[in-house]
Formats: C-alpha cells, sequence, structure tokens
C-alpha cells in the first residue's frame, strides 16, 4: 500500500460519504456543507467566534469565509459585528433562527455519525479514529511545510 491506495481511499470515502453535493450535507440538511459546518462551528462556540476564527476552523480563506457570513446575514442567520477588542475584526452571532437551523443541522449530523459508528465493527473503531487524526495531523504538517 502506498500513495495511491490513500488517494483512492479517501476519493472513496468523500464520494460515499455524500461531500461533492454543493446543495445537501452528507447527514441530509438542505444547505450547502461550508454552510453547515460554519453553523455548527459558531453554535459551538464559548463565544462568537470572528470571521478569522471561521476561516482557521473551516480551513477556507477569508475571502470565501466573508461571503459565507454575508450569505448566513442575509439569510438571516447570523449578525455580524465589529469586535470592541480589535476594531479590524468582526464578530459572528447566531439569531434565534441561526440557532435553530444550527440545532437541526447538529441533530441530523449526531444521527448520522451516531449510525455509522455503530456500523464499525467494535473492535476497529479506535482504530478508525485514531487513523483520521493521523491523516488530519499529516496535512497539517504538509501545508505548513509547503506555505
Amino acid at each position: 500500500m502506498g500513495p495511491e491506495a490513500l488517494r483512492a481511499s479517501v476519493q472513496d470515502f468523500v464520494r460515499r460519504f455524500g461531500l461533492l453535493a454543493p446543495d445537501r450535507t452528507p447527514c441530509g440538511a438542505a444547505l450547502p456543507p461550508a454552510t453547515a459546518h460554519a453553523l455548527l462551528v459558531i453554535l459551538g462556540a464559548d463565544t462568537p467566534p470572528t470571521q478569522n476564527d471561521l476561516a482557521d476552523a473551516l480551513a477556507l480563506d477569508k475571502s470565501n469565509v466573508a461571503r459565507l457570513c454575508s450569505r448566513l446575514e442575509r439569510a438571516g442567520h447570523v449578525v455580524r459585528a465589529i469586535d470592541v477588542e480589535d476594531r479590524r475584526a468582526r464578530r459572528v452571532q447566531l439569531t434565534a433562527k441561526g440557532r435553530r437551523l444550527a440545532k437541526r443541522v447538529d441533530a441530523k449530523s449526531r444521527a448520522r455519525f451516531d449510525a455509522v459508528f455503530a456500523a464499525l465493527p467494535a473492535d476497529r473503531r479506535t482504530t478508525v479514529i485514531d487513523a483520521l487524526n493521523a491523516l488530519t495531523t499529516a496535512i497539517d504538517s504538509w501545508e505548513r511545510e509547503a506555505a
């Protein structure tokens, strides 16, 4: 097994999990995946994140996150406000409508992952999670070296 096997496995996973649909999350929410992930990051934050925090969490560039936040704001899911400590930063906070949507997406996501986790053989669950964490670490390392 080598890099080609890794490539084929990741591509197959991406396709089968439903990550290529531009207007539907793998858990079935009728939202673009980046929108769903942004809502979940904001929902899970202790304090409203800045747009830069979102860019880091989503591994997207700042201009894409700014456009994403504009769409979320126009839809009434978030409000943006200038950060009182750093006037250059904008904090993103869920509205009541956005919080309801984020909670629905979170529930669907948890249900999907509960089902996938349950379908994994019990003796392989830790191995799968460890492998995904190792893959993420390798990607982060490669990106730092490439930059």
